[in-house]
């Protein structure tokens, strides 16, 4: 008597562990290109530093957005950049947006106003980025600085070139990430939201 060809159970399983070990390594290799573009910081002159937006709390900064604002505001000073470019709308359950928390911030610390723009209605990265290009275009801006926390840098500046932006990185030199499980849990998010978006490319 002769067997039908009945596909086996295992080669489906070896299959399918083959692919999850492909995803695996996939997203292992995505992490190192985090982690190690986290310590590329571009010194180069550049038209404006954009600054993406994290929580405010009421008329202040969080930590975590401080040390955003704080950096562009060296930036600005030393004169690697000639304007600040905010962005990050309101918040759940605020009533200012982002952007214009930090722009007040910078203004207290001697940033002149008509050298600062705002975009303030985005919640994500990729909002933030899309609405910071038409000030760019607006202004006839060309080459600008993401300013983010290190970890974030990859995935910021792989959106804004795909953006059409010539940009280049600007990590704050700190970070509120400091434990080794802040930054682990960090790296591991920004691993999913990076794989997620060259997914949908």
């Amino acid at each position: 008597m002769v067997q039908e060809n009945i596909p086996k159970k295992n080669s489906r399983s070896k299959i399918a562990a083959g692919l999850a070990l492909l995803l695996l390594l996939w997203l292992v290799i995505l992490s190192i290109k985090i982690y190690t573009y986290a310590s590329v910081s571009d010194p180069s002159p550049a038209d404006a530093a954009i600054v993406l937006g994290a929580a405010a709390w009421g008329d202040v900064p969080s930590p975590v957005f401080e040390e955003r604002i704080k950096h562009a505001i060296n930036l600005y000073r030393t004169g690697q950049v000639q304007v600040l470019i905010f962005t990050g709308g309101v918040g759940e359950g605020e009533r200012l947006a982002e952007s214009a928390v930090a722009r007040e911030y910078a203004i207290r610390h001697g940033v002149s106003a008509a050298h600062i723009y705002c975009e303030t209605t985005s919640r994500i990265t990729y909002e933030n980025l899309t609405g910071a290009r038409q000030i760019v275009e607006q202004q006839n801006l060309t080459r600008v600085l993401i300013v983010s926390d290190p970890l974030h840098t990859r995935r910021a500046v792989t959106i804004a070139r795909d953006l059409g932006l010539e940009a280049s990185p600007s990590p704050t030199p700190t970070s509120r990430y400091v434990t080794r499980k802040s930054r682990l849990r960090f790296l591991l998010r920004e691993t999913l939201f990076y794989a997620a978006y060259l997914l949908r490319r």
